[in-house]
């Protein structure tokens, strides 16, 4: 079979490869799509010390159970599938308290294990136990299902800040996981959403989307405009979605009294030092939380708003290309010339 395989910094090969095994206890998915993620493409770039290469890249998947060597409760072949990627032990303090995004021993699909970007990939028997399969219900299509992996990390990121109905949401960045992002907001019963960008390819793909107002700060007054916006209050609720310490300093200047601030986005190993001003988190009462990767309760979620009429999943999915155009992906999104890249085997 093809697969896409790390081997190191700059080098990502297409290769024929055997197809994985099917052990009792795991399933053997055929692929029908693979997103590319950010992750994939800074992968590429630097590379990530949980990889042992070569190993096949790719989380971002769905497909159809094609091997299912003895019998598992809630699966038979033939059933269409995503995951929560990042496989938990099912045995720390957080996995026992179902905070299985913050497993001590954490495992993702595509570097711990062999991934997705291939025509088939083996779902490990930890994963099945521990409840990282979620079925795909017909009438999603696979470009759109391999969504959901994305989609589900914006849905944490909501839950995170407590989005409540009339909220006032302040995005900062303007990437696809921003867009996510405004897009599970808006499902929270956020009111109004406000993002900034200062790439004008990335402004005008927001614009596809439902949010009432983009602002590229290096041209207006972001603060003046977002107090002027809510009474001089602030936001109810800032998301930092941007991977760059000025705009996690700037949120707390952002919010309001009792509003919350949440790092989505995170900064470089090593490079993650901010100088804030804790008084305001002091004085004001800011909640300041993070959001990090999603649990199968956040996917099953996802799935649901892939399931509803008008999610804009045709907007986010820019470009559909076969596995041997993974360079081409990550050329696009070197460019930010992309939403979402998903590969077809």
């Amino acid at each position: 079979m093809k697969a896409v395989r790390f081997y190191a910094p700059g080098d990502v090969r297409v290769e024929e490869i055997p197809v994985p095994d099917c052990n009792p206890g795991e399933i053997r998915v055929k692929v029908d799509a693979c997103a590319v993620c950010g992750s994939d493409f800074k992968t590429f770039r630097v590379g990530n010390p949980r990889m042992k290469p070569p190993i096949t890249m790719g989380h971002e998947f769905t497909g159809i159970i094609e091997g299912i060597p003895e019998p598992i409760s809630g699966f038979e072949k033939g059933d269409r599938i995503v995951m929560a990627t990042s496989i938990s032990c099912g045995e720390c303090l957080y996995c026992k308290k179902g905070l299985t995004n913050l497993c001590i021993n954490l495992a993702p699909m595509g570097f711990a294990y062999n991934g997705g970007m291939a025509e088939y990939v083996t779902i490990p028997q930890k994963a099945i136990a521990n409840g990282h399969l979620i079925k795909v219900p017909e009438g999603i299509k696979a470009e759109h299902a391999a969504l959901a992996e994305p989609l589900s990390c914006a849905v944490n990121s909501v839950f995170q800040s407590k989005i409540r109905t009339g909220d006032f949401v302040l995005i900062l960045g303007g990437g696809p996981m921003a867009i996510l992002n405004a897009l599970a907001a808006r499902e929270s019963g956020a009111s109004k959403i406000f993002m900034t960008e200062l790439s004008a390819p990335r402004i005008n793909q927001a614009r596809l989307f439902d949010i009432d107002r983009i602002i590229d700060p290096s041209k207006e007054n972001l603060k003046e405009i977002i107090l002027e916006e809510t009474g001089g209050y602030g936001a109810d609720v800032v998301i930092v979605a941007a991977p760059a310490a000025a705009p996690q300093e700037e949120s707390l200047g952002l919010v309001r009294k009792q509003g919350t601030v949440c790092l989505f986005a995170s900064l470089p190993k090593g490079k993650s030092s901010l100088n804030i001003d804790s008084r305001l988190i002091h004085y004001n009462e800011i909640h300041l939380t993070g959001s990090s990767d999603s649990t199968a309760e956040h996917v099953k979620r996802a799935v649901e708003m892939l399931s509803s009429p008008g999610f804009p999943a045709e907007k986010l999915v820019t470009h559909i290309m076969g596995l041997g155009n993974i360079n081409d992906a990550f050329e696009l999104m070197e460019k930010g010339e992309t939403l979402r890249v998903v590969l077809k085997p």
